[in-house]
């Protein structure tokens, strides 16, 4: 799936680190409960600057098959949308304003509790990650800026309605350089290891 294949978390941690919608740095993913307050809030502030919010309903994506016609019709993939993981990482952080007169986009995806036994959720997670931190920091493999790709937001949230996201650890956490992290009753997903620079200089 990518050049990177070795660094994996192996558990949660407890992280210090702000999660926010609004913001070019990580977390990139969040598993959180449906009725969150953040969530509210964070959306409201990406719409007032400009960006928007699509929403995916996690029952569609149990198939990889499913998952990627989904993505692809959602976020408006262009035809030649690869339909595998690699194609997916492509596409959402080469997106050319996902339909619209903005980049700046956060994916929500409902009725995440049905994604708990897919054996592909560590790559799922793992591809999203990738996918924001190309699109959040633009960097290229020795970590400077793209002088020709300007970045833009990009993050996704896993909805819960049942399930608590401290379950979806060990799942999220197998996904390859994921790291995970649990604060204020939520789960965080990032990347770890050096193909991933540290992005705080970039913001």
């Amino acid at each position: 799936m990518s050049r990177r294949s070795s660094a994996r978390s192996s558990g949660a941690r407890i992280s210090r680190m702000a999660t926010s919608l609004t913001r070019r740095r990580p977390p990139w993913v969040v598993f959180t409960r449906r009725d969150d307050p953040w969530l509210n809030a964070e959306t409201a502030r990406l719409r007032e600057q400009g960006g928007r919010v699509f929403r995916m309903d996690g029952r569609e994506l149990r198939e990889p098959k499913n998952l990627f016609a989904a993505f692809a019709r959602e976020l408006s993939f262009p035809g030649h949308f690869g339909h595998n993981w690699d194609a997916l990482v492509d596409c959402l952080h080469d997106r050319h304003g996902h339909g619209g007169t903005t980049k700046d986009i956060a994916v929500l995806i409902d009725n995440a509790d049905d994604l708990r036994g897919a054996g592909f959720l560590g790559l799922f997670v793992s591809v999203l990650c990738q996918a924001a931190w190309r699109a959040n920091l633009q960097l290229d493999a020795d970590g400077v800026a793209n002088q020709h790709w300007p970045p833009f937001l990009l993050h996704f949230v896993f909805l819960l309605d049942d399930m608590p996201p401290s379950a979806f650890v060990e799942a999220a956490a197998s996904g390859m350089d994921v790291k995970v992290a649990l604060e204020e009753g939520r789960m965080t997903a990032t990347l770890t290891g050096e193909d991933w620079p540290d992005p705080d200089h970039h913001e």
